[in-house]
């Protein structure tokens, strides 16, 4: 069986540099046999054409999403807008849910999700639950902190465990769950750290950011596994 290709979500491009994906992310799949290729924000246009490609797709993280996508209002920290970017994965996360393409959603990528299904972000953490657990520290750094996992949910079975220790670098998480949007994992202070949706079993959506640790934590890496797994077996039933 082949390896299957597994398209990964970037950064814009910028000065300097071209679009780009943290080594984290590409390391982390190719580690559970994947062949990670990059998908630059070049548009809606490009998805259809991409899904005919890849066998999996990972919805990276990384800067803040237009609040006006979800009526969210505006506040200071909000940061790294980029209106390519936002087209590209609205209509790509909307590409995948149809097609039920095995997806791994991190942090923005799950927030994505929500959006495209009609919830809600807390626009910064801090003004909402406090700082008596750390989400991110300052600057913008990712810090450690527990979860709790539901009991019998999909991801529980996928990590062995309903705990776990993960790294978070966010400042926003989920307000409102979207339509089907079901939360199944939160940190000490509530916020929603996991979720699942009706009717996408082949889609893992985490808040905090597995691939920082998966090198050293087996558990995080599982979830990379999982995706490999779920796409092999999508690409050699097509």
């Amino acid at each position: 069986m082949k390896p299957p290709v597994i398209g990964l979500t970037t950064y814009p491009s910028g000065q300097g540099y071209g679009y780009h994906t943290p080594v984290e992310y590409v390391h982390a799949v190719a580690r559970a046999g994947g062949v990670p290729v990059l998908l630059p924000p070049l548009g809606g246009e490009m998805v259809e054409a991409w899904l005919e490609r890849v066998d999996g797709v990972v919805l990276i993280g990384g800067g803040d999403i237009n609040p006006s996508l979800f009526d969210g209002g505006e506040h200071p920290t909000i940061y790294n807008l980029s209106p390519e970017r936002d087209g590209t994965e609205t209509a790509l996360a909307r590409a995948l849910l149809a097609h039920k393409k095995p997806t791994l959603a991190i942090c923005r990528g799950l927030q994505v999700l929500n959006t495209v299904l009609g919830g809600t972000l807390h626009l910064h953490l801090p003004d909402v639950v406090g700082e008596d657990v750390n989400h991110r520290v300052p600057p913008r750094d990712p810090t450690l902190h527990a979860v709790r996992v539901a009991e019998g949910s999909c991801l529980a079975g996928l990590l062995g465990s309903t705990e776990t220790t993960s790294k978070s670098w966010h400042h926003q998480a989920i307000a409102e769950p979207g339509e089907g949007v079901v939360p199944v994992a939160w940190a000490p202070d509530g916020v929603i750290e996991a979720v699942e949706i009706d009717g996408q079993p082949q889609l893992i959506a985490v808040q905090w950011h597995p691939e920082l640790s998966a090198a050293e934590d087996p558990s995080q890496q599982k979830l990379f596994e999982a995706l490999i797994r779920m796409s092999a077996e999508a690409a050699a039933n097509t």
